[in-house]
């Protein structure tokens, strides 16, 4: 995968974790929302997926993403802070 699919995989990533973070504050206040549930884990589900495509093909997002047990990939090439991440 080249640097504009990553770049675009890691913006969906900020969109979808966005709406979470909204969706938490609104269940926060009606925590018996049930279309607002759903959306909370349809919402997740999407994260997780753009996550391991992500990882898959651009490297660790976190150090979570970090899963060979014979190298730390997670200091290999831009972090998602870099400017050259973005």
């Amino acid at each position: 995968m080249n640097g504009n699919d990553c770049k675009a995989l890691l913006k969906k990533i900020r969109e979808i974790d966005f709406a979470l973070q909204e969706t938490v504050l609104y269940l926060d206040a009606y925590p018996n929302n049930r279309r607002a549930l759903a959306y909370y884990q349809k919402m997740k589900a999407e994260r997780e997926m753009a996550v391991a495509a992500y990882e898959a093909s651009c490297g660790p997002l976190t150090m979570y993403g970090n899963v060979s047990a014979t190298s730390w990939d997670w200091i290999n090439g831009p972090w998602p802070w870099e400017a050259e991440a973005n």
